[in-house]
């Protein structure tokens, strides 16, 4: 029976468009899938929308369409990112599905008959930008700090508020037992010092009457779910939980031998690592094996802000540089953990020093040699023993230095070739010639499995080349950079 696998990215809130910063969580996630997969696994790859909320209820109130309309419109856009970036995803769950707000209520549930969900009247500063309620420390000039053009919100209200504070101990418990839980370290540092620092119980519902938009709490019907906190239960609802429990065990874990792998943004930090693990531990679940979070790309130099004008399109960047140009500059130049910042003429340039002169040029340098001698033979897949290190970086998430490590490896062939110069001695010593063509050849074929990992539509069209020893287009044509 193959091992079982599961990881999931965030569901991103649909009130916009997809932007690149998503596209980056959704490929770096990929990468990871098709690497497990290379080892026999069977993986759940989850992601989907998150379509609950204030501010999605007003977005759709001011486009003068219903909410559910609304939704399924954004949903859809997000969803075909699958084709535009070549990924592999298996579950594309959306919190607006019956089944989802099913589990979300059995959910509650089990934290209420835990103790962990009471009723109280509260006053709360809340960001409708971000969905979280802020206490001053978290101000900056008395806004949110993510979204400082948005007014605050003063809530005065009942909700239900979750036991939150009940849970330090046994989340520096936890995060004592999984040393790696967080990645990278100093990120698991992070809420390490959030959780040590003291919690607060935070609000869980809201009043149906100020925001209709959301799964209605059990046994009241007044109230609805506060959107955090059903979104995050999408991670196991995806899995057919709370009916399927086989399954859920299989993917997601047990409390002994906890599994899933979570990737997020680095705003999403305190929400995975500390109020979701808390919420599992309230409704008696095992917790998540792994979360990783990236940073933010940023956009020559500056945030990416629709006011400014310079969010970028992931799907435009597709149509005019090809599915693996975006995927390789998301795992080559972006940072796996740190921020990052992108402009078109950086991403031109690494385009056509890495992509077009460099794998392109050399495919094509060992082809046109090959046919020079008539190298001949079954070609195929070249036999793989995973390199140690590439596996090891892949293992702890470092996608950066997995691909770099891959175009290193690229880089040795062409100085192979710099020092050995097949292609002058095939003209005085054929069979020498051959035996470094071979060579050549077996390299990139035994190479085009790990290419296969980050740049899936690329790695096709090698394999075909070195089958049929033709390559008839360029595989990324020289860009004209002004």
């Amino acid at each position: 029976m193959n091992e079982k696998y599961y990881l999931t990215t965030t569901l991103p809130y649909v009130n916009s468009e997809p932007h690149i910063g998503f596209a980056l969580e959704m490929v770096h996630a990929d990468i990871h899938a098709r690497f497990q997969r290379l080892f026999g696994k069977e993986v759940i790859f989850n992601t989907g929308t998150d379509e609950h909320g204030l501010k999605i209820q007003r977005k759709a109130e001011e486009a003068g369409v219903p909410t559910q309309a609304y939704v399924d419109e954004y949903a859809a856009k997000f969803e075909h990112l699958k084709n535009a970036l070549s990924l592999t995803y298996t579950n594309f769950i959306r919190t607006t599905n019956p089944s989802h707000k099913a589990a979300a209520q059995e959910f509650w549930r089990r934290c209420m008959a835990n103790g962990d969900i009471y009723k109280k009247t509260y006053q709360v500063k809340y960001c409708v930008g971000c969905e979280l309620e802020k206490t001053e420390s978290e101000l900056v000039n008395g806004r949110c700090s993510t979204h400082p053009h948005l007014e605050l919100e003063l809530i005065d209200e009942e909700n239900y508020f979750f036991k939150f504070s009940r849970y330090e101990k046994p989340l520096l418990e936890y995060y004592h037992a999984y040393k790696d839980f967080v990645v990278p370290k100093f990120r698991f540092h992070e809420i390490i010092a959030f959780v040590e620092h003291g919690l607060q119980d935070f609000s869980v519902s809201r009043l149906k009457s100020k925001m209709s938009w959301g799964v209605p709490v059990p046994d009241d019907q007044s109230q609805v779910m506060y959107v955090w906190f059903d979104a995050l239960i999408n991670y196991i609802s995806t899995l057919g939980w709370p009916e399927k429990t086989d399954v859920f065990e299989e993917f997601w874990g047990t409390k002994e031998q906890p599994k899933a792998v979570q990737f997020a943004g680095k705003d999403n930090l305190r929400q995975q690592s500390a109020m979701w693990q808390a919420m599992l531990m309230s409704a008696g679940l095992p917790n998540s094996r792994h979360i990783v979070i990236h940073g933010f790309i940023g956009s020559g130099g500056q945030k990416m802000s629709k006011s400014l004008g310079n969010v970028v399109d992931p799907y435009r960047l597709v149509e005019k540089y090809g599915t693996d140009a975006v995927r390789f500059w998301l795992a080559y130049e972006m940072s796996t953990f740190e921020d990052g910042d992108f402009t078109i003429e950086a991403f031109e340039q690494t385009y056509n020093a890495k992509l077009a002169s460099g794998l392109g040029n050399l495919v094509s340098r060992v082809l046109r040699m090959a046919e020079s001698v008539a190298v001949t033979g079954e070609r195929g897949e070249g036999k793989v023993d995973f390199d140690s290190e590439f596996v090891s970086f892949l293992e702890k998430f470092e996608v950066q230095k997995a691909i770099q490590w891959l175009w290193g490896k690229y880089s040795e062939l062409d100085q192979y070739i710099a020092l050995y110069e097949p292609y002058k001695v095939i003209k005085v010593d054929v069979e020498a010639g051959r035996k470094h063509i071979e060579f050549l050849l077996q390299e990139l074929k035994s190479l085009n499995t790990y290419l296969s990992v980050f740049l899936p539509v690329t790695a096709e069209k090698v394999l075909s080349a070195l089958d049929s020893g033709e390559l008839n287009t360029p595989l990324f044509p020289r860009l004209q950079v002004k």
